[in-house]
């Protein structure tokens, strides 16, 4: 999996967190899924990769690519 790739997970200390694949802590936290979203699709696009979206049980509910 790409270092660029981003996760949106749910937080531990609630709400939902951006992620890289790979990395520890979470690239920008928000209070709600959509605002993650959204901020986790405009990086991937910038950065040509994946970004998969989980679901609050942390399971993959949906994935865009926006590799060339």
């Amino acid at each position: 999996m790409a270092k660029n790739t981003r996760h949106v997970v749910p937080s531990s200390s609630g709400g939902w967190s951006v992620r890289k694949a790979g990395a520890s802590k979470a690239s920008k936290n928000f209070d709600t899924q959509a605002d993650a979203v959204s901020y986790g699709k405009e990086h991937a696009k910038k950065d040509r990769s994946d970004v998969f979206i989980h679901s609050k049980s942390g399971r993959i509910r949906d994935h865009t690519s926006y590799k060339p």
